[in-house]
């Protein structure tokens, strides 16, 4: 079933019969467009095309109606043939672009200007104005436009950020335009009342523009139907003055109308009129141009109601560009009219003919040539009649003088209406989209057409207040300098959107350049300033206030704009331009692939890694599903949950999840296969595995194997908290068991737990123990940490074995290398006593921690039982790789000792990881290692494997 846009006036079906055409089953309809009642019914035809077209009907021939059910009649010919949205929007574009200017100072500016120089401030004018209504109309057709207007065309291009800024100010300009249109129409009101004076002129102008607001407020809460037909009231009345205007140029000249200019079309007037003659302190080129720029800000007043329109795609490009081109038209006839027809400057009185006596070589102006002798006034400058010094010069050639005044009348109170009907609607639809804080409350829609009456209250409101200004002068260069951004934000959206070469840029209109866009955009911006500087830093001074908190509260939406399209563009291009580069140690950076499983699991991990790589280099959250792969599994891996969790923390990360048999392979996955080109990561993280004694040998065999990340060229991280890193279960981390991988994700939202790492951590230490060289990434990781506000107190102290003979040599040594690295490091301690033998006790305490993976030889010592075993279950220990490794236990047992002699109150411990030789050192052995370095330590502890690379260099090239 088809059903057509309600908000063409076209309600709901009143019948709920149905007939077919083509093959295509419809409703019926009633339209109440042009007053009457309209029924039709929509058919489609073959090539999908809708439209208003009904069969025959009983009804339509009938007299008769029955009772209980609408009577429906034909369309008539106007809904068949023509578009009366599209017209509706090009007769609203029209009455904006027409106001006080067109009738009270275009003829000032031709005397100024002359008609060539005027000719080329409207064609300049019209350019400006005509490149942005090609870019209107190529936004408004790629897609849907709904209610916004200009505010909906740059949110929904540019983005929440652009678009909410330009939004709010474009809506308070249309609601103090109100206010200028109305100021303009009371003062011409004032004039005509020059013999009754109510109070004093500026008093006049307050009372007559209150109360010419509050008629206007009626007409626009009485809903668009009144407000439409208000302005076809109005433009007939211009019409009528305009054809006014044109007879009376052809008329002969009377005597009356000749003594203050007026003398018909002159070949001699038109040549003297086409140069310029600028006076006054504000007589230039640019002067005029500012005076007559704002006259041609009306070219959006079509799209602010692009909610009203029955099909804004087609209707605001149609209406908008006829509008600027016959608006054009009507400028440059008017000034070439009224600079032949009109000399510079007249007395007014009849008596000032050239009488036979008088020379004429002494007659000053080119009324001479036709009788009229204004040298004294022109000598003296007292002439009050011609373009130069009387406004009212188009009601002087008028046929009928009241028309232009009934024009002017018309001109402003169209303007003030449609500006009055567009801020609301803009309000509304940026009120709906929630971006600023406190203005929902005026969004709320009321009605069918759901219009905005709290925005027209609060519209109302603003007006009232500039109208007690009662200065045009001084609230015109505000708004057209907020409208001139607006211009310029919506040029540069269609040159933005062109420029990313975004599949999602369709528009169905064709006929636009980006660059002409661009150059759009740069002159509505330079005439910004040219017309008032000061006034363009206000604007712009208010679009990046309120940019900033866009940027700052980043608002949750998601329009598709081209900024997110350029954004896209811009890394895909500097990721590909990273492949011609080659890596260099300077711009090393630690890019962390963090084995967290489901980040929200182990927020401490999440929050470490993220404060030496945020903003800085890449980060990766990998979570390993072990499991078998189906679309539910998959979709527990990859679900965007996890994501949303890191970007409400701000962690910097990115996510990936896999699903594998086994964590260790699952693991190899995202090793070989995370990042994108160079952005790919080099150092792996992950939590340590406390439970590795009570869970089966093979999880710690395959935990192990993950930490062989060598064999890829990554740095290797282990993370162990006395606390643990699992939320769910605080006796537990990473790594503890494959459960932690396994598990859900949950419809409700993630907790966002708290950790120590996002705490101020004050004048602690970091404590390093490099005790290995493996390229400096020890040493590099904490200096990132200090670079941050919450780290930046903690003092560093480097902690290195050494001979206690040479310990004050080995010391200088050491800080003389840092020193080179620039690491502003200045804390080195030799620590001889590291090569010490361990305690007795504690080294017994390693001897049972492995007691259950040692292989028992003593049954067949001959046999070999034990390799076997060790071949089949190679995390088991014999007594041969026990040896083998006892000076490396006894290291990892006194380094225990020295850390908890040395480091008990640090905030942070950073020490060596070990390495274990492959085919000699059992995993379990390994784990015992790790587990007995770090156990029974208050602070954290960060165990740190380089590849063997350097990534700390002090050579400057």
């Amino acid at each position: 079933v088809l059903h057509l846009n309600q908000k063409a006036n076209l309600p709901a079906p009143v019948a709920n019969g149905k007939a077919t055409s083509g093959g295509f089953e419809s409703d019926y309809y009633t339209c109440d467009g042009d007053g009457s009642s309209v029924a039709s019914r929509v058919s489609v035809d073959l090539t999908g095309y809708e439209t208003l077209d009904a069969p025959p009907r009983y009804d339509f021939y009938a007299n008769t109606e029955v009772w209980g059910r609408r009577r429906q009649f034909r369309p008539s010919l106007f809904h068949l043939h023509s578009d009366a949205c599209c017209i509706c929007s090009q007769i609203r574009c029209m009455l904006n672009i027409w106001g006080v200017i067109l009738y009270l100072r275009l003829p000032w500016i031709t005397a100024q200007a002359g008609i060539g120089m005027t000719w080329v401030i409207i064609l300049l004018s019209s350019t400006i104005t005509g490149i942005t209504g090609l870019s209107t109309s190529a936004i408004a057709t790629n897609g849907k436009v709904k209610g916004g207007g200009t505010y909906f065309l740059i949110s929904r291009s540019l983005g929440p950020e652009l678009g909410g800024s330009i939004g709010l100010i474009f809506a308070f300009a249309n609601a103090v335009a109100v206010a200028m249109h109305t100021v303009g129409f009371a003062e011409t009101v004032t004039d005509l009342m020059r013999v009754t004076v109510m109070v004093d002129r500026t008093n006049d102008i307050r009372i007559i523009g209150i109360i010419t607001v509050t008629c206007l407020l009626g007409i626009s809460m009485a809903g668009m139907a009144w407000e439409s037909k208000a302005q076809v009231l109005f433009f007939i009345v211009i019409m009528v003055s305009f054809a006014s205007y044109i007879v009376g140029t052809i008329i002969p000249a009377s005597p009356e109308k000749q003594s203050k200019g007026f003398f018909s079309y002159k070949a001699n007037i038109f040549a003297a009129n086409f140069v310029p003659d600028y006076r006054g302190p504000g007589g230039s080129f640019f002067g005029m141009f500012s005076i007559f720029f704002p006259s041609a800000t009306g070219i959006l007043a079509g799209a602010n109601i692009s909610g009203d329109l029955k099909n804004p795609a087609v209707a605001i490009p149609r209406g908008t560009l006829l509008a600027i081109f016959w608006t054009t038209v009507s400028y440059l006839i008017i000034s070439a009219t009224i600079g032949s027809c009109v000399v510079r400057d007249a007395s007014g009185v009849l008596n000032d003919t050239l009488s036979p006596s008088s020379a004429v070589e002494d007659c000053v102006g080119t009324a001479c040539q036709y009788g009229w002798d204004f040298t004294g006034c022109i000598n003296n400058k007292t002439c009050v009649y011609g373009i130069h010094n009387y406004y009212q010069s188009m009601s002087l050639v008028s046929a009928f003088g009241p028309l232009i005044t009934a024009g002017i009348f018309g001109a402003t109170l169209s303007s003030a209406l449609a500006c009055l009907v567009s801020a609301p609607k803009v309000f509304q639809c940026l009120c709906k989209d929630q971006l600023y804080p406190l203005i929902g409350f005026f969004g709320k829609s009321y009605g069918k057409n759901n219009e905005p009456i709290r925005g027209y209250l609060l519209t109302y409101i603003i007006a009232a207040c500039f109208i007690l200004i009662a200065e045009l002068n001084t609230i015109a260069p505000i708004i057209s300098n907020f409208f001139l951004c607006s211009y310029a934000l919506i040029n540069f959206s269609c040159f933005h959107a062109s420029i990313t070469n975004s599949p999602g840029w369709r528009p169905s209109f064709r006929f636009y350049s980006k660059w002409l866009s661009l150059l759009g955009a740069i002159c509505s911006v330079v005439i910004m300033f040219l017309l008032t500087w000061w006034a363009a830093l206000i604007a712009f001074g208010v679009v990046f206030i309120l940019l900033a908190y866009t940027l700052y509260k980043k608002p949750d939406v998601n329009w598709g704009s081209s900024v997110q399209a350029s954004s896209y563009n811009m890394a895909l291009s500097r990721c590909a331009g990273l492949n011609s580069v080659e890596d260099h140690v300077k711009n090393y950076r630690p890019q962390c692939l963090v084995l967290t499983g489901p980040p929200s699991s182990r927020p401490a991990l999440v929050d470490l890694v993220s404060c030496f790589t945020k903003d800085l280099s890449l980060m990766l959250c990998g979570n390993v599903l072990t499991d078998d792969p189906s679309p539910s599994v998959l979709e527990k891996a990859m679900s965007d949950s996890h994501l949303n969790w890191l970007n409400k923390r701000k962690a910097g990360s990115f996510y990936r999840g896999v699903v594998a048999a086994d964590l260790q392979s699952g693991v190899n996955v995202l090793l070989q296969g995370a990042g994108l080109g160079r952005v790919k990561p080099n150092v792996l993280i992950m939590g340590f595995k406390k439970d590795w004694r009570s869970d089966t040998p093979q999880a710690a065999h395959n935990y192990i194997g993950v930490i062989d990340a060598f064999d890829l060229q990554f740095g290797v991280c282990v993370l162990r908290m006395r606390e643990g890193l699992e939320v769910s279960s605080p006796s537990q981390s990473h790594g503890e068991s494959l459960h932690a991988y396994r598990t859900s994700v949950s419809i409700e939202p993630e907790p966002q737990h708290s950790t120590q790492f996002q705490k101020k951590q004050g004048k602690k230490t970091i404590d390093v123990y490099w005790l290995s060289d493996d390229g400096g990434l020890t040493l590099l990781l904490p200096y990132l940490l200090t670079r941050r506000k919450r780290w930046a107190k903690c003092k560093v102290r480097v902690f290195v074995g050494g001979d206690a003979e040479k310990k004050d040599e080995q010391k200088q040594e050491v800080l003389e290398l840092i020193k080179k690295f620039r690491l502003g490091f200045h804390s080195v301690e030799v620590l001889p006593e590291i090569n010490q033998p361990p305690q007795q006790m504690n080294v017994h305490q390693f001897e049972k921690m492995v007691s259950r993976f040692r292989v028992d030889t003593n049954s067949k010592p001959d046999s070999d039982s034990g390799c076997a075993s060790q071949h089949q279950e190679p995390w088991m220990i014999t007594d041969q790789d026990f040896e083998k490794n006892k000076a490396k236990s006894l290291r990892q047992i006194r380094l225990n000792e020295v850390l908890l002699d040395y480091s008990r109150e640090a905030a942070l411990i950073i020490t060596t990881m070990p390495v274990g030789r492959r085919g000699v050192c059992p995993s379990t052995l390994y784990l015992a290692w790790l587990d007995f370095l770090s156990r029974d330590l208050r602070p954290p502890v960060l165990l740190v494997r380089g590849n063997q690379e350097n990534v700390l260099t002090f050579y400057c090239q």
